[in-house]
């Protein structure tokens, strides 16, 4: 086996990043105990362990030790990677690493390389490269998908359709069964939506690359953590056939699984997914739908389909930009390029080929597609959904299965998070923005380099912020740490 293991220290850049803050790589340090970032020791702090932190993605969480009274002054650090990482971080909280206990950022390039990050000091404490990495690094054949933690592993994908079980402790890859293979054409199925851990199984899935070139179907997959066993399978087109297909056997092609947020899990335990395009009838095809499987992947349950998807598949408007999100009062949310929020009731769901009758349908924040996972917030007895876009962001609140604008505003953003209490919100263009989610007020504009749907993560008085775009096909990236103290 040719992964590669790596203990190093590097050497990142400190500044301040309040509103006088000075070139943030003007000031270089080596990464030690003395300039990592001071934690609150009373701070009680969650993992984060796969995209939108449970199974649900949600994407909000506790307390993390950062105020709104310190945002405004946080000090951003950068570390350089082996690699771009466009999409988003996890993070686990006092567990052993590299020989010693520490908070831990885990995240995978868009070439398959899996990293762990010491959240207070930067270190990469250990790099895992998947075997073959050579011969698709700088290639097309990138992801996007962020990996998910159980136990003493995590799990993660690369670029040959491969799923990877790597110890948390030293990065190496587990034996038996892994890696496990969930594409039979990963030349032309793409690993890219985020991992997720529900009911005890990781739950991955396929899509497409860039110029959608057939034959590929979208795929949902899940396996026993464990064993390495596939449990179950669902495929968007012939989905009468639950197994991993060749996909020049199926007469259908396309209907990407490419969301952020991956696979989204339902109270009564069952997954809902959305599609790209493709043909649908309702039976064994659904393209431009969201689908309701078996917890264990093994039994479509259930789909909705927007009235006009002919009409999207034509123009290549995805439904599936985005995922389901699971807003409260017996409503799902489901967006995509059509710049639309449709508010749908999770009974629809409950039967087949479901068209349209939609409970709501409202215009997307600043009138664009969504291509990012929105955040949901229980704040009391409110519940607060945050939806942002290219062109723009914004705040509502679900009363009765709909939505209520709160407030919006012009700039973008890709997913959204809450933690502590605060909104977070990555834009692209660079800066990572803090917000007062009830008013929306701007309380803190930190600086970040440019990116693509990478998306911040919360850790112990940190936030995580990959930057840079997986479409570059960079073999180096950077990790930004934003810090109290």
């Amino acid at each position: 086996m040719s992964n590669r293991f790596l203990l190093a220290g590097l050497t990142i850049a400190v500044c301040g990043c309040g509103a006088a803050s000075s070139d943030p790589s003007s000031v270089a340090a080596p990464a030690s105990a003395a300039s990592a970032p001071a934690h609150p020791a009373a701070a009680k702090v969650a993992d984060w362990p796969m995209f939108g932190r449970v199974p649900s993605r949600t994407s909000a969480t506790g307390s993390i030790g950062i105020s709104a009274a310190q945002a405004p002054s946080l000090r951003r650090r950068k570390v350089s990677l082996p690699g771009t990482v466009d999409s988003a971080p996890i993070f686990l909280h006092a567990v052993e690493a590299g020989g010693q206990r520490r908070d831990l950022f885990l995240m995978t390039t868009s070439y398959g390389r899996t990293l762990a990050v010491d959240a207070a000091g930067g270190q990469i404490v250990w790099t895992f490269t998947p075997p073959g990495y050579a011969s698709w690094a700088g290639t097309y054949r990138i992801m996007n998908a962020t990996p998910v933690a159980r136990g003493a592993y995590v799990y993660a994908g690369s670029p040959d359709g491969r799923v990877h079980k790597i110890s948390i402790a030293t990065g190496r890859e587990a034996g038996g069964r892994w890696p496990v293979t969930i594409s039979k054409l990963p030349t032309r199925e793409k690993v890219t939506p985020s991992f997720g851990l529900m009911h005890g199984r990781i739950v991955v899935g396929t899509g497409g690359y860039v110029g959608d070139q057939p034959p590929y179907q979208g795929h949902i997959v899940t396996i026993d953590p464990g064993s390495g066993r596939i449990v179950g399978v669902t495929n968007s087109l012939c989905a009468n056939r639950h197994a991993i297909i060749d996909p020049s056997s199926c007469g259908s092609s396309d209907s990407a699984f490419w969301s952020r947020s991956g696979a989204v899990e339902l109270p009564d335990g069952t997954l809902l997914f959305a599609t790209g395009n493709a043909n649908f009838n309702g039976r064994t095809d659904f393209g431009d739908s969201v689908i309701r499987v078996s917890g264990d992947a093994r039994r479509l349950l259930g789909s909705w389909t927007p009235s006009n998807q002919a009409q999207l598949n034509a123009s290549d408007t995805d439904l599936g930009s985005t995922g389901p999100v699971l807003i409260g009062g017996g409503s799902i949310l489901q967006s995509g390029k059509d710049a639309k929020l449709h508010v749908i009731a999770v009974s629809a769901l409950h039967r087949r080929g479901t068209v349209g009758h939609e409970r709501q349908v409202l215009p997307a924040p600043g009138g664009q597609g969504m291509f990012t996972a929105p955040a949901v917030w229980h704040a009391g007895s409110r519940t607060y959904v945050f939806a942002t876009t290219g062109g723009g962001t914004a705040a509502y609140t679900q009363s009765g299965g709909r939505l209520h604008q709160v407030w919006s505003h012009s700039t973008g953003g890709t997913s959204p998070i809450v933690a502590g209490g605060l909104l977070y919100v990555y834009d692209p263009a660079g800066a990572l923005d803090v917000y007062a989610p009830r008013s929306g007020r701007l309380l803190a504009h930190l600086p970040a380099g440019a990116g693509h749907w990478n998306s911040p993560a919360p850790g112990n008085g940190v936030i995580a912020l990959p930057e840079g775009s997986a479409n570059d096909h960079s073999g180096t990236g950077t990790l930004n740490l934003y810090s109290v103290g």
